[in-house]
């Protein structure tokens, strides 16, 4: 039986974690905080003292964390206590130069990594429904993928190292385009007098169809269940979202690409957070807009 430890059991990690221990792994956890610590506890994962002995002698070791500082200060601290040939997997969404340097770490201790950020939300985490964008070695991926799909239903193999966080920020600045664009439509109807109901018929069925709309419509009422048939509760906080559209725009600037639309979606998640609204689902932008000039 393949022994993880798994470090970082906050909304996303937790339920991964469960998932994983519901699949037969051999799970050990840890968090620094204590109350994810007991919360884990409580679903049945066996908790470790510490981050360096959570992993000592497994054979994977997975992190889901928040940004890439706080990554490369785990692996720091985990990297030495694995055992050489063992696989580090970094679930968490953080810059691509992070990921890099965690991968560098990883490498010089003889062991195989993977970054493997995730897409689909505390729900998909919950349901195993998540997809993984991957990054490293083909070896890395052929021994990591059986264990990803215990918590997700797609893994994509991007390329090396890096290529996973790369490759969850542009798809995160396209969303967080998308649904500002099907805010903007929703609210423009509203203020025209068009029926929403109606107009969604049209846009799901036309050519301005896309995931925003068909799968996560920000209108109450309107299309499959979404957090705005729940009050706006996340779902995907506008918070995380504005993390994200900061990372593709620092990666941007790095290479020199030009992201016009992804500052002007980070530009207006940014007042959102700023106006208290960080905790909101990114979809509660049509209520900001459809409020704007009234």
């Amino acid at each position: 039986m393949t022994n993880v430890g798994f470090i970082g059991l906050g909304n996303m990690g937790a339920p991964m974690a469960v998932n994983l221990a519901k699949a037969g792994y051999d799970l050990l956890g840890f968090d620094l905080v204590p109350a994810a610590c007991e919360s884990a506890r409580r679903a049945g994962i066996a908790i470790a003292s510490d981050a360096a002995s959570c992993v000592r002698g497994r054979d994977v070791a997975i992190t889901m964390l928040p940004a890439g500082r706080h990554v490369l200060e785990v692996f720091r601290g985990i990297v030495p206590a694995m055992t050489k040939g063992a696989l580090i997997v970094d679930c968490s969404t953080i810059d691509v130069d992070s990921a890099r340097s965690a991968h560098a770490l990883a490498d010089a201790a003889g062991l195989r990594a993977l970054d493997a950020p995730v897409s689909g939300g505390v729900a998909g985490a919950m349901a195993a429904t998540l997809t993984f964008m991957v990054g490293g070695s083909d070896d890395a991926f052929a021994r990591g993928e059986t264990i990803l799909a215990s918590m997700g239903r797609r893994i994509v193999h991007c390329g090396p190292g890096g290529a996973g966080q790369a490759a969850k920020i542009c798809n995160n600045m396209l969303l967080g385009i998308s649904m500002i664009g099907a805010c903007e439509s929703f609210a423009l109807a509203e203020k025209l007098g068009l029926d929403r109901q109606k107009l969604f018929d049209v846009i799901s069925t036309s050519s301005g169809n896309c995931w925003s709309v068909s799968s996560y419509c920000p209108v109450p009422g309107v299309g499959p269940k979404s957090p705005a048939d729940n009050g706006y509760r996340p779902g995907f906080a506008a918070a995380l979202m504005l993390k994200d559209l900061l990372l593709a725009q620092d990666a941007a600037t790095g290479v020199g690409a030009a992201t016009p639309l992804g500052a002007a979606a980070a530009a207006l998640y940014g007042e959102m957070v700023e106006a208290g609204e960080g905790d909101r689902d990114f979809s509660a932008m049509l209520p900001r807009l459809a409020a704007a000039h009234r």
